[in-house]
């Protein structure tokens, strides 16, 4: 039987995928760092590994994300790079996302931001009502949540553009592709909506020279990754007046710090990294369907691309 260990910094979320996985896949053999036979584990599940934790694994077939993200995984530099990494692809966390980024604007299009500042002090004013086919929405990242994303936006009515390392087309989503084409996406967007991988090229891509793009009173709705953030630079747009807000729900440190200035900067709306997740059954099914197919040989489910990281 194929041995799994379970790799996380927080022994909380050790104790709940341990519970997860007897619950819903007790065919497995799950183990902790600590049990016996740990450390001849064939599959390693994680979130956050401790640094060194992968390294010290020499019959290491398969790394397994518990979630869609697998730059968690570049705590620990020891990881074979040749081990294959997939990671959990839910479908209800499409519609999860979906959700929550179409709430978020309808927060900055319908004025709710405004309403509710107001509110603390006892301001009453009524916010510009803008038909949704005038409000521009970008979406960065185009992938198997970027694209429904768009496309529940754009059937919405908003005017949508969609943006992408790679060209493609979507239907009703005016679609753009590659590095020089990113300018001509972010001229005059409303709202910017980012749900990109992080890798080398898009580490504190959502910076100044994107900001300045957008138009004067935009928003950020940001569920890719904290990462992607340059936080000076979004609190100096903030503070000019060049961007409203800034929806923001993943951070480079979760939880949130008590001491981080996000809490205090006015504009920045803090959630916590709620905006989807994978459930308990789906998680615990596509780690023993991967285990599975490991053992039999066939080709894995949700396999990232070594030379994109993603």
């Amino acid at each position: 039987m194929t041995n799994l260990v379970l790799l996380c910094q927080d022994p909380a979320l050790t104790d709940w995928l341990a519970a997860l996985f007897t619950q819903h896949a007790p065919h497995l053999r799950v183990l902790r760092p600590d049990d016996e036979g740990a450390q001849q584990a064939q599959v390693a599940v994680c979130w956050f590994p401790p640094a060194g934790s992968l390294g010290a694994l020499p019959q290491l077939r398969l790394v397994h994300s518990i979630g869609s993200g697998v730059d968690h995984l570049a705590q620990d530099t020891s990881r074979d790079a040749l081990v294959p990494v997939c990671r959990v692809v839910d479908p209800d966390h499409i519609q999860g996302m979906s959700e929550y980024v179409h709430w978020g604007v309808l927060h900055f299009h319908r004025g709710f931001d405004q309403v509710i500042t107001g509110n603390i002090t006892q301001r009453w004013r009524r916010p510009e009502q803008r038909r949704a086919q005038d409000f521009k929405v970008g979406v960065m990242g185009l992938g198997a949540i970027g694209a429904p994303v768009a496309v529940r936006l754009a059937e919405a009515g908003y005017d949508v553009r969609g943006w992408a390392r790679t060209p493609r087309g979507i239907n009703g989503v005016t679609t753009f592709g590659g590095q020089t084409s990113l300018h001509v996406f972010l001229e005059d967007l409303d709202v910017l909506v980012n749900l990109l991988p992080l890798t080398a090229a898009t580490q504190g891509l959502l910076g100044h020279e994107v900001f300045q793009r957008m138009a004067k009173g935009a928003a950020l709705i940001n569920c890719g990754r904290g990462q992607h953030v340059n936080q000076q630079d979004l609190r100096e747009a903030l503070a000019g007046g060049h961007l409203r807000g800034a929806l923001l729900d993943v951070f480079e440190q979760e939880p949130l710090p008590a001491d981080s200035p996000l809490w205090e900067t006015l504009g920045v709306w803090v959630t916590p990294h709620m905006a989807s997740v994978a459930s308990d059954a789906c998680i615990a099914q596509q780690v023993a369907d991967n285990v599975a197919r490991l053992e039999t040989g066939l080709a894995l489910n949700n396999p990232i691309d070594p030379t994109l990281g993603y």
